[in-house]
């Protein structure tokens, strides 16, 4: 048996659809004269394209191992950023970790599997591969390792002479690779930060533990033979453009909003169907004020993270739902006295907020305002409380473009591709989130997500949407309100059912006494 049948044998059994993927013909930047193969002085093959060497022409299998012991330190995964024949991908396949092979042209690594006898490294290994495209998939298995390694961090082994010849490819594969590392730290920092915050929250928001229905109720409230398609606003510049077209949204969507954008509604006469709040901060409360009276409050419902500051659960939102809790002390409330439903917190309200809308069993989310940029240097929609406080506080020795710079300054900016073409400035913390999206985009395929507007930065998954195409969409607000009411007078008929609401009670006494 050849060398390749053992390899595709093993590829069909262990890596479904991969094989057909690798294999499949299409036009390649490396073309078969590229690629040259050599054979050392010890008889092993070597790898040369255009002309560049891409292993040691002496010994690749000592040069492999060399790099394999240059992470043998580390706990995680390890990220294989240009194959070549695999040299380095077999040694360290040795250390027992989670293996990620990422290589933008598949006919080197079919070249590999002709000529080394891979069947040990891909039976016995946990491989993961991210070949072509943009890249994006590296998210994904980085994901996936964490959850197989306990969120260690990741180890890096770069083919230099790969790397050299795909330049940019391979910097956005790293760049990935190092956003996603980074959020653990930045998420660390963020519990750190605010760590004191939530626990004081959640002490003033434990009764609403008994009191308030989890998000759960909600679940598949969009879907069924002709699913509702959503609407989601987040906060970006580009939210001004759906001005004109709010009306239209609201009449063929149901509409979900992050606390930030909740002002553009009230100030444009729309009262959205939910409202999502997760920040513990006061400052972020404000972002509420004079957006939500007795009218608002009646026709949008409030989807809250427990840890909220208390003065949101006190707003008159006539319905209200959590969302279940991320710190010990919500999940055992959760556990002793209700479970609520998990939703995805990605750093940013809009993450939550999206994660709420794919629960809801939509297929089809239209966006507006998720730029995770600042297009044309701006921060926010126009009329945001960042800009109507900058302008208020701003005087001789403060101005407004001091506040506007600081904010674009504070988050170590850089440029980044952008949806619409060209380069977009965003920042660290934006361009986790973006991760953070097309990790959940890759992961739920059944979901199509279309932006209104791409001004912000290009996020893989996130599609452009047709104007004139959503227009055509039904118009079925009627529809809308019906679901959504027949849910609340279901959930509020079981949710407060007696017996229910007296069980419910006493488990939170014997909750708070053991807390």
């Amino acid at each position: 048996m050849s060398i390749w049948e053992k390899n595709r044998r093993i590829l069909q059994q262990h890596y479904p659809g991969f094989l057909e993927e690798i294999t499949l013909k299409d036009n390649d930047d490396f073309t078969h004269d590229d690629i040259k193969i050599e054979i050392t002085p010890a008889g092993q093959p070597t790898l040369c394209v255009k002309g560049i060497s891409v292993h040691s022409q002496r010994d690749p299998l000592r040069e492999g191992q060399r790099l394999a012991d240059s992470v043998c330190t580390e706990n995680g995964a390890i990220v294989i950023l240009g194959f070549g024949l695999g040299y380095a991908a077999l040694a360290a396949a040795a250390l027992g970790r989670p293996i990620i092979v990422v290589e933008k042209h598949k006919n080197l690594l079919l070249k590999a599997f002709e000529l080394l006898d891979f069947s040990d490294f891909l039976s016995k290994n946990r491989v993961m591969f991210v070949i072509g495209g943009s890249g994006e998939g590296i998210t994904n298995a980085l994901a996936i390792a964490d959850n197989l390694c306990g969120k260690k961090k990741s180890s890096v082994i770069r083919n230099k002479a790969l790397a050299g010849l795909d330049e940019q490819w391979y910097k956005l594969a790293e760049k990935r690779i190092h956003t996603w590392t980074m959020k653990d730290e930045i998420n660390d920092a963020t519990r750190k930060r605010f760590e004191k915050r939530w626990t004081r929250n959640l002490s003033r928001n434990l009764s609403s533990f008994r009191d308030l229905p989890g998000v759960s109720h909600l679940t598949g409230l969009a879907s069924g033979d002709n699913p509702l398609p959503v609407f989601l606003a987040a906060a970006g510049p580009s939210l001004d453009k759906t001005k004109p077209l709010l009306r239209d949204i609201h009449e063929r969507c149901i509409v979900v909003a992050v606390d930030t954008s909740l002002r553009f509604f009230v100030q444009n006469g729309i009262s959205p169907d939910f409202a999502v709040v997760v920040d513990p901060q006061f400052i972020n409360s404000r972002h509420l004020d004079r957006c939500v009276n007795e009218s608002t409050g009646l026709q949008t419902v409030l989807v809250a993270e427990p840890a909220v500051y208390p003065s949101v659960l006190n707003l008159p939102f006539k319905n209200k739902f959590l969302c279940g809790s991320m710190l010990p002390l919500g999940s055992f409330m959760e556990k002793e006295v209700d479970i609520k439903g998990t939703l995805g917190a990605g750093g940013s309200v809009a993450t939550t907020a999206w994660d709420f809308s794919r629960l809801l069993g939509s297929r089809q989310i239209w966006i507006a305002g998720l730029d995770l940029a600042f297009p044309g240097f701006k921060t926010h929609f126009r009329g945001a409380r960042f800009e109507t406080l900058a302008n208020s506080l701003s005087g001789r020795f403060n101005p407004v473009e001091k506040w506007v710079v600081r904010a674009l300054r504070d988050g170590v900016p850089f440029r980044t591709p952008s949806g619409a073409g060209g380069l977009v400035l965003t920042d660290k913390r934006l361009s986790l989130y973006a991760s953070w999206f097309e990790n959940q985009f890759r992961q739920h395929t059944l979901v199509q997500n279309l932006s209104f507007f791409r001004d912000g930065m290009a996020i893989s998954g996130l599609e452009a949407a047709d104007i004139e195409k959503f227009l055509a969409l039904p118009k079925r607000r009627e529809e809308i309100d019906c679901r959504i009411k027949a849910v609340l007078t279901k959930t509020e008929n079981d949710f407060n059912e007696p017996e229910k609401k007296q069980k419910r009670a006493e488990q939170y006494e014997k909750a708070i006494l053991m807390a």
